[in-house]
Order: structure tokens, then sequence, then C-alpha cells
């Protein structure tokens, strides 16, 4: 038998720490639907804490006027998403009985709140910027019209750039969109996740995007980002660094050149040499030697620095 996957304290998400606050949840919640709720303690948290079903995790969960709303941010694309859904509303709505002490074996029709489901996606999946994904579509084609079951997500691309009107109406999740965007452009600039995400960082505090909430939680925020960010993302970067430490095997000018050109980079990102000098495989002695020269002359190319090395050693 199949044991059940169930997990404990599962850590937050970055989505969910920037919107674990009734005020910037209910922002969200308004640009969404087009409301202007003021008071945020119209907005009843309902997210289940202590059990984690199935690895899964909602981002947010919460009540508000006859709707129990299910929010989740997603880097990976999946199709699937209309599936778990069910399995979180099933248990949302178990709570939600118990808590309210209803009976549903009743000959009274219960009173419940009405599903609304979003995924928040920021993959890199080219999407439209809203299209809803479907639990049917799961079914045999021949057996989806007039199936007992239904569960719909809507999902949309917060990429940054996209669903603009959204964005324009919660300030908060144009700047986790941007922030995100940060960490893509070092990324695809050649850094390593870990300097990628901490010149993201620094870059976001310099522009005022979500300037405090870093500020305050920035140690913490590098350790959820490194440990959540999206694998594609992950993978592609650690692609990218196996064809550079390729690129600098060789012991020529140009490859020194080259070696050079990865070694600043990732200084300049932040990366401490120790641990760049075992990324590289290189030695500490040389990479400090490396970083003098660097330090020394800032204005000179790579190639200028490879050579004034090679002439020295």
């Amino acid at each position: 038998m199949t044991k059940k996957k169930i997990r404990r304290n599962f850590k937050d998400s970055l989505f969910r720490m920037i919107f674990r606050e009734r005020k910037e949840l209910l922002s969200l919640y308004n640009a969404m639907n087009g409301s202007n709720y003021e008071n945020p303690d119209e907005l009843e948290f309902f997210t289940l804490e202590d059990v984690i079903y199935m690895g899964m995790k909602n981002d947010a969960a919460f009540l508000i006027d006859n709707e129990l709303n299910l929010y989740e941010a997603q880097s990976s694309w999946n199709p699937n998403m209309p599936l778990r859904g069910l399995f979180y509303f099933s248990r949302l709505y178990q709570g939600y009985v118990e808590k309210n002490n209803l009976d549903p074996y009743s000959k009274a029709q219960l009173r419940l709140p009405a599903p609304r489901y979003v995924v928040f996606y920021n993959g890199l999946k080219d999407t439209e910027d809203t299209c809803v994904l479907k639990l049917s579509n799961s079914f045999a084609e021949d057996r989806r019209e007039g199936s007992s079951l239904e569960c719909t997500a809507v999902l949309l691309n917060i990429n940054y750039g996209r669903n603009e009107a959204v964005m324009k109406n919660c300030r908060k999740l144009y700047e986790y969109a941007y922030l995100v965007a940060e960490i893509r452009t070092n990324l695809d600039a050649g850094l390593r996740l870990y300097a990628a995400v901490d010149q993201a960082v620094e870059t976001c505090i310099a522009e005022g995007i979500l300037e405090d909430f870093l500020r305050t939680h920035r140690a913490e925020v590098n350790e959820v980002i490194l440990e959540e960010y999206d694998e594609e993302l992950h993978v592609r970067s650690e692609k990218e660094l196996s064809y550079l430490e390729g690129e600098v095997a060789g012991r020529s000018e140009g490859g020194t050149a080259e070696r050079i050109r990865i070694i600043r980079k990732n200084l300049a990102g932040g990366m401490p040499v120790p641990e760049l000098a075992k990324l590289l495989e290189l030695e500490e002695e040389y990479l400090l030697k490396i970083k003098e020269l660097l330090d020394a002359h800032p204005e000179e190319t790579d190639v200028q620095i490879a050579a004034r090395y090679l002439a020295a050693s």
C-alpha cells in the first residue's frame, strides 16, 4: 500500500511571506476582483497549517464575502493544479464544516462559501496572461461530458510585464515579479544562484522594490529563495555553469582570460573566495592573486589581467 506523503511545518514560500499580512492579501484580492474592500479584518485566514497533505501546500486560503479563496504561487508548469486544488479544497471544506459545527447529514441545505482557485504562475513556459485549467481535461475525452466532478483553476501569468492591470492595482505583486525578473537577469548573466539572488536583493533595495520587507527579512528571504527557486531555472544555471567550467579548463592566455571573466563576475556578485575556489576547483591562493590584480587594476580587461598574471607566474 502506498503511504500518504505528509509534511509538517512546511516552510513559507516567498509569495506567502509577502502576502501573509491581511492588508497585503486584501490588496491582491481587490486587484484580482475589481473590488474595493478596505477593512483587512473582513478577511479571515483559512490555511491548513498543521498537516501538508501529499507534499503540497497552499500559499493562502482565506474567506471573504462568502468566498473560500485558494491562492497558490507556482514557478513550474503543472497542468494538474485542478487535481491538487480538489485535494486541498476537500480538506478546507472538511475543516470549515467542523469549525462551524455543520452536519453533512442534516435535512436542511448547508450554506457553504463558494470556491475560488487562483494559481499565480511565474515560470519559464510562455502562457497567456490568463487561462483556465480544468480537472475534466484529465478525464478520458469520451467521458468528460456529464461527469459528476469539476474543479477549475484560474492561472494568472505574473512574470514581469504580464497582466499589467493587476500589477498596477497591487504594488506588492508588481514588486514580487520585479524581484524574480532580477534574479533571472543575473542568472542569464552567468551568476550562480547564490550570487544571483544576493545581487537581485541588493538591486531591489536600492530601487525601493520591497525595500522594507527585504531589509527586515533579508536572511530569511535569501534562504527561502535558494530552497524553493524554480528547478527549471536552477538546472539551467547549473548547465550554464558546467559549460563555463569546461571553457576555462585550458591554460592558454585565452583560457586564463575566460577564467578571470567568470571569477570577476562571481566576485562582483558577492560570492566568497573559498566557495568560488571550491566551485571552480581552483586553489584559493590562485583566486586571491587574481582578486588582488582585479582590485589593483579595475579598469583593465580580462585579457590584460590574464597577461599580468601569466607574466608574473
